[in-house]
């Protein structure tokens, strides 16, 4: 069998992939706030669902963008997931990327209170004096977390991006969020990962430098 590769130089790979999602998308049409979201998700996962089940709080969107004009900072629920924003664009906004995973106060109380420390990070998250995006893509007990400190009046997150990958409490945590009353992008159902919280994180970082040139 002959195997025939397109001819794409490296620079346009990214353009040439945007390309033909866009075809395989066909007629169906994204809504505009969205579209670059749910593209550059399918772009990083290639798997076409992201189309389906990427759900959006009203104004959600328009909501982060203001956020991180503003200098919102973003906390990732890994560390995978804060190496993978683009910490550059953030910074030319006032932002700052955090992951408290390996710190070792939240190991310290993850142990004394038999929690996991994706529940301890989000402790720590609610002691920020800042603006907020929390994006996990790894830890539902991370979402259990925020959404009972939410309802305690404990943290107001700007945009949750609920996308944990799994099996266990995964598609419950991202319900709850759902019902939290803060704006949030989730995917829902089982997919996910950290790759798609950073990539969200990015598509928003993008939207507003597209917006700029």
């Amino acid at each position: 069998m002959k195997i025939e590769l397109e001819n794409v130089k490296p620079m346009d790979i990214e353009r040439r992939s945007f390309e033909i999602i866009t075809q395989e998308l066909g007629e169906r049409k994204l809504d505009p706030d969205k579209e670059l979201i749910i593209k550059r998700c399918i772009h990083t996962s290639a798997d076409f669902d992201y189309a389906d089940n990427l759900c959006f709080s009203e104004g959600a969107v328009e909501r982060a963008l203001d956020a991180l004009r503003q200098g919102a900072c973003i906390v990732t629920d890994t560390q995978m997931g804060k190496s993978g924003i683009n910490k550059r664009a953030l910074a030319r906004l006032g932002g700052e990327a955090y992951c408290f995973m390996s710190d070792e106060d939240v190991a310290a109380a993850a142990k004394a209170n038999g929690t996991t420390r994706a529940v301890a990070s989000m402790d720590k998250a609610a002691q920020l004096d800042k603006k907020l995006i929390i994006a996990v893509g790894n830890a539902p007990t991370a979402l259990v977390r925020l959404y009972e400190l939410i309802k305690e009046g404990k943290i107001h997150p700007e945009l949750i991006i609920g996308v944990p990958v799994g099996f266990v409490n995964v598609v419950q945590s991202k319900e709850l969020i759902m019902q939290a009353g803060v704006p949030y992008i989730v995917a829902r159902g089982r997919k996910g990962g950290s790759n798609i919280a950073a990539c969200i994180c990015n598509a928003l970082l993008y939207m507003i430098d597209n917006n700029r040139e």
